[in-house]
């Protein structure tokens, strides 16, 4: 289907494809551009003009989460946690850690599928400075773009697409559980500190 709307519309299906992505919508970002690069190595489209496409959506999107984010995300926030009933208490560690590592988030989170898609946000959240917002927006979603775009222009010659996506994915997925890991080890670590320090107390 990807590929039939690529056909179709071409450089727009991949820049509204990666804008929607990074607006929140559960749309397949790296499937998107995957698509994009390997037709481009067939020659139905252009190797530059799908990476300036990709690249385009992805920062204009995460541009206006970051709006998002600035005005009244965090009380929306708040809201769907309670929703899920998530303590306040940790959402407010996790938004101290992200203020703490902003720059590589919004850069390096472009690799990665979930934080693609909140990085943006939660930079307004956070108030990170919006030159400094931006500097890492635009060089994080170009190389995020030329990396993913020319791995298929020129994997895609001797891999097939479906297998391409299948491990991009399973990369994805391998990533996104790493900073999970690494954003929930210092509460569950402070947490096990607790227990030992009570079970010590008790004997």
């Amino acid at each position: 289907m990807l590929e039939t709307l690529a056909k179709q519309y071409g450089y727009g299906a991949v820049f509204l494809g990666i804008l929607l992505e990074n607006l929140g919508l559960p749309l397949p970002g790296e499937a998107i551009v995957l698509v994009g690069g390997f037709m481009a190595g067939r020659g139905d489209l252009n190797l530059e003009g799908v990476i300036l496409s990709a690249s385009s959506g992805a920062i204009i999107g995460n541009t206006i989460g970051y709006g998002l984010g600035i005005y009244g995300g965090w009380p929306l926030l708040l809201k769907i946690v309670r929703f899920f009933k998530v303590e306040e208490t940790r959402l407010e560690e996790l938004k101290d850690r992200f203020r703490n590592n902003a720059s590589q988030a919004v850069f390096f989170g472009r690799f990665v599928t979930l934080l693609r898609i909140f990085a943006g946000p939660m930079a307004g959240i956070v108030e990170m400075p919006f030159g400094k917002f931006m500097f890492y927006n635009v060089v994080g979603a170009a190389l995020w773009s030329a990396t993913m775009v020319s791995l298929a222009f020129f994997a895609g010659e001797i891999v097939p697409l479906e297998q391409l996506l299948r491990w991009v994915g399973q990369f994805g997925v391998l990533i996104l559980g790493g900073v999970g890991a690494w954003f929930a080890a210092p509460p569950l670590l402070r947490s096990l500190a607790k227990l030992r320090k009570k079970a010590t107390s008790e004997t």
